[in-house]
Parts: C-alpha cells; sequence; structure tokens
C-alpha cells in the first residue's frame, strides 16, 4: 500500500492596501490604529461600512460641507442656500463654455 501525502492548504489573510496620501492619518473607528483609507476608515472597517456591519455614524453627512455653516443638507453635501449657489454658478459656466467659440481646427499637412 503506498503512501500518499497531502499538503494542508494554507489561507493568508490579504495585507491592507497602502494609506492614500503622504499623510499619517489614523482610522476614526474607536479603538483602531490602522491607516485612513477612505471615508475616515481604514480598509477593513470601510468594507464593514460598505457591507453594512457598521452602525451608521450619526452627523457624518447630516449638515452642509461649507465651512462656518451647519445648516441640514439638501444635495451634494450642501444646504439649500449653499446648493442653489452652487447650481447658479455651475448653470453661468456651463453657458459661458457654449458661447465661446470653438478652437480653429489644425491645418491639414
Amino acid at each position: 500500500m503506498a503512501e500518499t501525502k497531502t499538503k494542508a492548504k494554507t489561507t493568508t489573510k490579504a495585507k491592507a492596501p497602502a494609506p492614500k496620501g503622504a499623510g499619517k492619518k489614523t482610522c476614526t473607528a474607536p479603538g483602531c490604529k490602522r491607516a485612513y483609507r477612505a471615508k475616515g476608515l481604514c480598509f477593513f472597517h470601510y468594507k464593514k461600512w460598505r457591507r453594512g456591519e457598521l452602525e451608521a455614524r450619526p452627523g457624518r453627512y447630516d449638515t452642509c460641507g461649507k465651512p462656518d455653516c451647519k445648516k441640514k443638507v439638501v444635495g451634494h453635501g450642501l444646504c439649500q442656500e449653499h446648493y442653489d449657489a452652487w447650481t447658479k454658478s455651475r448653470k453661468k459656466n456651463q453657458a459661458a463654455v457654449a458661447e465661446a467659440p470653438a478652437a480653429p481646427a489644425a491645418p491639414a499637412a
């Protein structure tokens, strides 16, 4: 009877990707010291947040993103006042681009 050797398959955990940027930011999850990756969370807590396994973080996107503005968010992370100003300036910029003369065509070689 011939003996066969079986190798046990070992699994290794994937390492977290290197943090973005040169900053030394850390995860905002309580007690976590890992490097910041996205939305203030490390790679592991971000994955849990995406799956819905972390409890909601209150106040994160409830207030306007403009400095010193604490009004309730309406759209794009802005309060109604700042959102209206943003859309107005955006429409103005789009109109200016539409009115700009087209670039001259390159001469044929």
